[in-house]
């Protein structure tokens, strides 16, 4: 499904393709292409760029630092925790043992162990993050984005970059919207005071899922039950919405939607062409219309040895998906690995990121920097992975419901992997204390990180952009995290 958050009335599905909330014959995508047409950055003015694209995953809920990539081995139990480190193939540079394939590829990525923010509540965490700024807009809400939000970084980058030689969208956030298991929306997803037409596209391929998390089917579960198996969760994008009168039910087999897509996309080719589309309408046609997109999106039928080679999972299937995104001139897809706070480890910290969230993501994320290696694309895709917080030093006490320990919200310092676009392998920038509690070396803060996306993909350091009244908005708001 490919969506923006707006709200549209129902409109008829006669020979219509649906990307998310918005129909393909409908308004939407016009709009959002006019304006970039308009406001993107003119192409003669972007620096020489470091990268073509970015891939920024996002690990909502906050990967503990000390059981993925900066562990203490020598502090006490009390904070070292129960994994071993082991050595990677840089020098000097250990990881947790559970991250065996990441550590073999060292020389492709990179760390940066101090990043820091002043806040441990979610809300706060995603809004600096996903936005590259760490004060809180003056009319912040933790229970639900604002229109006076700061623009998210994929917002900025879809405003900031033109489009390529194809109509998919500059910036694309995949597999889902950060929904807490509340209904509540994360806030600092989104265009916030850009207005809501330039909203990142959402690729919601994976359903709203309240009850269970991570990587299903093999790896989800529960923070207290442990691992589960949600039979309705189906990993599927983008969905398409059918003709009027023909349901799932009588479709059959996947030969005959494949058969229909082909019909419909005649139709509609014809209808641009004599019916009164302006050129954005004609583009969103082609979008979807495009055998190239579509395949792009489609993971399902990708080579059986990628699929094994990322994981079938909902992981897996992600980064691959993002890979064929980027291969097409995608300027930054985020990933989110995992639904909202999937990573939020108060109880049973261990177990879960020994059994169900550190193996589909060591796999994913290996696979990917060997594809894109592979390739030829990881020098020019800028890869980088973070959460909106680390965790607490102190392993607690266990607590909650389980009664099995974990780490609870800490942000004043977690580790982000850093890898491709032009950033060298084996390097560790900043360092935490002795209790990975506090950076004590090369402190960044979420505007560093910002703009080292904006500076991977060309964005002048004086770029702008406009609100709806006009008014000029600086992206930069400190310099690029320096890796040399």
């Amino acid at each position: 499904m490919l969506s923006r958050l707006t709200e549209h009335e129902s409109r008829s599905r006669r020979t219509m393709l649906q990307a998310g909330s918005i129909s393909l014959l409908g308004l939407g995508l016009n709009h959002v292409t006019a304006l970039q047409a308009a406001d993107a950055v003119p192409a003669a003015t972007l620096r020489t760029r470091q990268a073509k694209s970015v891939i920024f995953i996002f690990l909502s809920g906050g990967l503990t630092q000390h059981d993925s990539f900066d562990p203490k081995p020598d502090a006490p139990a009390g904070i070292r925790g129960e994994f071993s480190p082991v050595a990677t193939r840089t020098p000097g540079v250990q990881i947790c043992e559970h991250l065996p394939m990441l550590a073999a590829r060292s020389q492709k990525w990179s760390l940066i162990r101090s990043l820091t923010t002043p806040y441990n509540e979610h809300s706060q965490g995603h809004m600096t993050i996903l936005t590259g700024r760490t004060p809180m807009p003056p009319t912040f809400d933790a229970s639900k984005p604002q229109p006076g939000d700061w623009p998210s970084i994929a917002s900025v980058v879809g405003d900031s970059l033109p489009r390529r030689n194809n109509n998919l969208p500059t910036a694309i956030v995949l597999p889902e919207r950060l929904i807490h298991n509340t209904g509540r929306v994360l806030p600092g997803q989104f265009g916030g005071q850009m207005g809501h037409h330039r909203d990142p596209w959402f690729v919601e391929a994976s359903p709203y899922n309240p009850k269970s998390y991570g990587a299903y089917p093999d790896y989800e579960y529960h923070f207290v039950r442990g691992r589960e198996r949600n039979p309705n969760l189906k990993f599927q994008a983008p969905s398409l919405s059918l003709p009027e009168g023909l349901d799932v039910s009588r479709l059959g087999h996947r030969s005959q939607l494949l058969s229909m897509l082909d019909r419909q996309r005649a139709e509609l080719e014809r209808s641009a062409a004599v019916e009164n589309f302006d050129r954005h309408r004609q583009s969103a046609i082609s979008l979807l219309t495009d055998v190239r997109v579509q395949k792009a999106f489609d993971v399902h039928n990708a080579d059986p040895r990628d699929l094994d080679r990322y994981g079938r999972n909902a992981f897996g299937w992600s980064l691959l998906m993002t890979r064929q995104l980027i291969e097409q001139g995608v300027g930054l897809v985020q990933v989110n690995l995992g639904n909202n706070e999937a990573w939020d480890t108060h109880e049973n910290n261990f177990p879960l990121l020994r059994d169900c969230l550190l193996p589909p993501a060591d796999r994913g994320i290996s696979a990917l920097l060997d594809d894109l290696d592979d390739r030829g694309l990881l020098d020019e895709t800028l890869i980088v992975m973070c959460g909106e917080m680390g965790r607490t030093p102190k392993i607690n006490a266990g607590g909650g419901e389980s009664k099995v320990p974990g780490r609870d919200h800490w942000g004043a310092v977690q580790s982000v992997f850093v890898a491709g676009g032009g950033v060298p392998g084996g390097v560790v920038v900043g360092a935490s204390d002795k209790d990975g509690a506090y950076p004590i070396k090369s402190p960044q803060r979420p505007e560093n990180l910002a703009a080292t996306i904006y500076n991977a993909l060309g964005i002048p350091s004086t770029a702008a952009w406009q609100d709806e009244f006009g008014r000029p908005h600086q992206i930069y708001h400190d310099e690029p995290v320096s890796f040399s």
